[in-house]
């Protein structure tokens, strides 16, 4: 993941909102993904945002997401995202926060789907991510 510490901000804040997207798509923020949340979000900004910065990207995503909705927000992501293996990458990480509290709830699979569909990620291909990175 050290590429991602060189991206452009566009791109890295595109990652962020989709980890909080992937947090937020079954309406419940568990300890256990909030922790993963927060530690893969140190891990991915490094020392890029401050915790100021970083309060302030996540409120825009809340704000974003409560006023057009997952699929905009997708899209949007999408847009940031024109590489094939960034938008793999944000996948990869939004099915990390989903199954950090050990579930993949139906809420979550279905972002994961719809993440996958709106990135032009492959199904098959999103399914063997989460085969790889869900505990089973």
């Amino acid at each position: 993941m050290s590429a991602v510490h060189d991206l452009p901000a566009p791109k890295l804040e595109a990652l962020v909102e989709m980890m909080f997207l992937a947090a937020s798509a079954d309406g419940e923020f568990s300890d256990e993904e909030q922790t993963h949340f927060k530690k893969s979000l140190e891990s991915l900004t490094s020392t890029r945002l401050d915790a100021n910065e970083l309060d302030t990207l996540l409120a825009r995503a809340k704000s974003d997401l409560d006023a057009q909705g997952r699929e905009a927000r997708l899209s949007a992501v999408k847009e940031r995202l024109p590489e094939p293996g960034a938008r793999k990458v944000a996948l990869s990480l939004a099915i990390q926060i989903a199954a950090a509290d050990g579930i993949i709830r139906t809420s979550e699979r279905e972002l994961i789907l719809d993440t996958a569909e709106a990135l032009e990620i492959d199904r098959d291909e999103a399914a063997d991510l989460v085969q790889r990175l869900a505990p089973a």
